[in-house]
């Protein structure tokens, strides 16, 4: 009797587990970067403004976000789309781009010349520990960071568990808002993801305070020394201070 009571309760756990555990967003996700000709970066805003985010809906992709870097000297603009699958990111492309609609708005918005000088796209896959990424709406109050993380060799895993398990709840001790995490597709698989992530600050004066409190906080100072006891995780870490567009989806 006793063993089926304790069976019971370990079934009992086990299910709890299971509901509760969090799964990640199983939708793909694409980073696109556009890199402006000089004095054409307002012409790509009011393209997209007006048509291009519609578009894509029209074809099956969902807007996540859109941003311009606060130090922008590239004229650059970066966002982040989702579809269901690769196969669908690549068909929806596909019907985008001889869309009549599509023709008529690209034709007519270079009319005084090209606006585009090059795209960069990021593929990437959300982590089991990234915030539901969803439209948050609502005033341009927040500066967002986008940090990508490149780590030595075989180190993935020992920089998502850190994530997972202790820097995000440190982050919002110091009001470093988690916003989204992913890892990078690489197109060689013998090539290890790269974690890419927005969080977000009240300002770029206050992420720096921000930080300054993070680097120093004794806990993460602990988390991090026992994290690196096998060797060094990270090899180099990019950031980029970016603000919102008026038709962003994440504000």
């Amino acid at each position: 009797m006793k063993k089926l009571f304790l069976l019971t309760l370990l079934c009992a756990g086990l299910f709890s587990f299971a509901v509760n555990a969090k799964k990640a967003d199983p939708r793909y996700f694409e980073m696109r970067i556009y890199y402006c000709h000089p004095g054409r970066l307002d012409a790509l805003i009011q393209r997209f403004t007006n048509h291009t985010t519609k578009i894509f809906e029209k074809h099956g992709m969902t807007n996540v976000g859109y941003w311009i870097p606060t130090n922008n000297t590239e004229n650059a603009l970066y966002y982040i789309l989702a579809y269901p699958s690769k196969a669908d990111r690549d068909s929806s492309w596909k019907h985008f781009s001889s869309d009549p609609e599509w023709k008529t708005v690209s034709k007519k918005s270079e009319e005084t010349g090209k606006i585009v000088a090059k795209v960069t796209s990021i593929f990437m896959n959300a982590t089991d520990f990234s915030p539901k990424i969803k439209p948050s709406g609502g005033p341009v109050d927040q500066v967002f960071e986008l940090r990508t993380y490149s780590q030595l060799p075989g180190r993935n895993p020992a920089i998502l568990a850190r994530f997972k398990d202790h820097t995000m709840k440190i982050f919002k001790s110091h009001d470093i808002k988690n916003i989204a995490y992913f890892t990078t597709i690489e197109k060689d698989p013998a090539i290890q993801s790269k974690l890419v992530y927005l969080v977000a600050h009240p300002s770029e004066e206050a992420a720096k305070a921000n930080w300054g409190a993070f680097v120093n906080d004794p806990k993460w100072k602990q988390v991090s020394a026992d994290s690196e006891k096998d060797g060094k995780i990270i090899e180099k870490i990019e950031s980029i201070f970016m603000t919102p567009t008026t038709f962003s989806t994440i504000r």
